[in-house]
């Protein structure tokens, strides 16, 4: 029997579309697996979807805390389960969509027994990766964890501050924690596990078309309301893509269509990171090109 319905993919790929098509057709309930689309502020910029579409299926954990937080993997796993209890009750299909794949190994998998880091810890590391560039941070880890600085790129600063987090409240390194099997949320073979994945040129296509729309949509707005914010810049929220870059347009330091081009070139970059990470931790998922075929193949389910 299929508990639920897990559809992965790059940004922009038509996964988010899949899902709803699937929820209309089989009585489902849609379970947001995208780590900026928790964030209630940021509606239009992580491309949430429409009212009119959470109206028409229940839509679960979407905007559901405020930027001023940092939503962790291990809530989003609590959350999640609650979510798809609550569906199966419910007599509906828990559809689970989303770019971010560390959620889903973390359901299918299990998370580590990582502690709990003290807010104060978290504060020091905060501060210290806003205050040194990503190499000197970087250094600052591979002298204190080797093993972790050797798996960490200096281009990835979030996994590198909590990476410094961890072994500097714990002692011992991410990569020892993350070596402790955790127990899964959902077994694998109790699921239909999709990843959608366009070819290269139209899913840049798409990200290129779909950042125009937000910026007609209103992206110019949310950014300036997370501005008056005052939010620290290391919050996730913060590091949302275009956030950045439309910060700048408004502070006077480039023109929109500087900040456009250089949001989506991120964007892109991501989606390759994003597909990147696919391709080597759900190699034994479903591949499908397109959103329709995601739709094809799930669509003979039954919970």
């Amino acid at each position: 029997m299929t508990e639920a319905i897990l559809i992965a993919g790059p940004t922009a790929s038509g996964k988010s579309a899949a899902a709803l098509a699937l929820a209309k057709r089989l009585g489902g309930t849609i379970i947001n697996a995208d780590s900026m689309q928790v964030y209630r502020e940021l509606s239009v910029l992580t491309a949430r979807p429409a009212s009119a579409e959470m109206v028409a299926v229940p839509h679960r954990l979407y905007g559901i805390v405020p930027a001023t937080e940092a939503y962790s993997v291990g809530r989003w796993l609590a959350d999640a389960a609650t979510a798809m209890d609550e569906a199966r009750r419910q007599g509906r299909v828990p559809i689970l969509v989303g770019g971010t794949g560390l959620y889903f190994k973390a359901l299918l998998e299990g998370l580590s027994p990582v502690p709990e880091i003290p807010p104060e810890t978290r504060d020091v590391w905060r501060q210290q990766s806003n205050k040194l560039g990503p190499q000197e941070l970087h250094r600052a880890l591979q002298d204190r964890d080797p093993v972790m600085g050797a798996r960490l790129s200096p281009t990835d600063p979030q996994r590198v501050v909590r990476a410094l987090e961890v072994i500097d409240a714990t002692g011992i390194s991410l990569a020892e924690w993350q070596g402790t099997a955790g127990t899964p949320t959902l077994a694998s073979d109790a699921a239909l596990r999709l990843v959608v994945a366009p070819e290269r040129a139209p899913l840049y296509a798409a990200i290129d078309a779909r950042f125009d729309r937000m910026i007609d949509s209103g992206a110019i707005d949310e950014v300036t309301a997370l501005r008056a914010m005052g939010l620290d810049p290391g919050l996730p929220a913060m590091r949302a893509h275009g956030v950045r870059e439309l910060a700048a347009h408004l502070a006077g330091d480039m023109g929109l269509e500087e900040a456009a081009t250089k949001a989506k070139t991120e964007s892109r970059r991501y989606a390759k990171r994003q597909m990147t990470w696919l391709k080597r931790f759900m190699r034994d998922w479903e591949w499908v090109p397109d959103g329709e075929t995601a739709v094809a193949a799930a669509s003979s389910v039954k919970s």
